[in-house]
């Protein structure tokens, strides 16, 4: 069927899509947040125009056919805007088949246990630790990830000797039970990274997150080689042929894409099946409450190399709350996969009326 209308509602962080076919079917998408209004210029004016009037059935193809239409202004915007362009038609395709985008992909609805994700660097380790066992103890958490370094921060901390008071302060109040993660967000040197890692390592941690810029992934595969505990990364590449860099060097030895930042479902799972061939688990980067988490359930019900843990970010996020229902909520440390038809969860309507509203038509 072909694709006659795209509409965007944009408000505050988020910018969401609605697809129509001809036949009237219809499916909600969502950009990247953050910047939204900016992704939604960049959508009406490059991506809407490159497809409209055109099939919907192979996703893929439209996906492709964008990256290439704009070969000349490739980057991260694009991306951000194609997601939004993707994910609706994948909730399209599926609702149209009756079925989830998970049992669409041949997976099947379930609960996936999620880590609870830090976003902070300015809590004090026994706060953050307190927080955690609270966490645990209220809604099941069995996994936690911490931020350790300064963003970007050349070897830098938040305040000096903070990342080797957080470690072992998470270890004690939570116990060995409790798998642990930690993000460095591009902090540090090789050298300096690695040093970090041997702090991680004395407390067992699982999964060690960008530890250098990750731009230079020569950086990260010196420490992911260097290291017992797991480099993870890759949550800021958008580009398909980067990300082939990645897997085949290895740089990291999980990979992180972000289904937003990576133009939606499709590249992610091109990005998944490349892992998997090199025998690599994919824990996607899932740092809000949105859409993002809706569409990365499902991603995660539906391949094979997925990672024991789902990120689910632990902070307040007020520009999230009565997107969507029925709401996510977090039972016995794991989230639930809507397994109603397309994405399985519907617009609120009254966001949809405080948003501003965009229209691209088929001519």
């Amino acid at each position: 069927m072909k694709l006659t209308q795209l509409e965007t509602y944009t408000l505050g962080h988020l910018s969401l899509v609605r697809a129509r076919t001809e036949d009237g079917a219809e499916g909600w998408g969502q950009m990247a947040p953050y910047n939204a209004d900016i992704s939604a210029q960049v959508f009406h004016r490059q991506v809407a125009p490159t497809v409209l009037g055109r099939d919907t059935d192979d996703v893929d193809a439209l996906v492709d056919l964008c990256l290439e239409a704009h070969y000349k202004f490739t980057g991260s915007y694009l991306c951000r805007a194609i997601a939004g362009l993707d994910t609706a038609l994948w909730d399209v395709k599926a609702r149209r088949a009756g079925k989830s985008v998970c049992e669409l992909l041949g997976g099947r609805p379930r609960a996936v246990p999620v880590y609870g994700s830090s976003m902070r660097r300015d809590i004090q380790p026994d706060a953050e630790a307190a927080r955690m066992v609270r966490l645990r103890d209220e809604q099941g958490f069995r996994a936690f990830k911490c931020r350790v370094g300064s963003r970007m921060g050349h070897d830098a901390d938040q305040w000096p000797g903070r990342t080797e008071q957080l470690l072992p302060a998470l270890r004690k109040a939570l116990g060995p039970s409790v798998s642990l993660f930690a993000d460095a967000n591009g902090a540090y040197t090789p050298q300096k990274a690695i040093a970090v890692g041997r702090l991680m390592e004395q407390q067992d941690l699982c999964h060690y997150e960008e530890p250098c810029p990750y731009p230079e992934i020569e950086s990260s595969a010196e420490v992911a080689a260097a290291l017992q505990v797991p480099v993870a990364g890759g949550e800021q590449d958008y580009s398909l042929a980067q990300w082939r860099r990645i897997v085949s060097l290895p740089a990291v030895d999980i990979v992180q894409p972000d289904i937003c930042y990576l133009g939606g479902l499709s590249c992610t799972l091109r990005v998944a099946r490349m892992a998997a061939e090199k025998g690599m688990p994919c824990t996607p980067h899932c740092a809000n409450t949105s859409l993002i988490a809706v569409f990365t359930l499902h991603l995660l019900g539906a391949i094979p190399n997925a990672g024991p843990f789902m990120e689910h970010s632990i902070e307040p996020t007020p520009w999230t709350e009565g997107l969507f229902s029925p709401a996510l909520k977090v039972r016995d440390g794991a989230l639930a996969i809507p397994d109603g038809p397309g994405w399985g969860v519907e617009i609120s309507r009254a966001w949809l009326e405080k948003a501003e509203r965009k229209l691209s038509q088929a001519k």
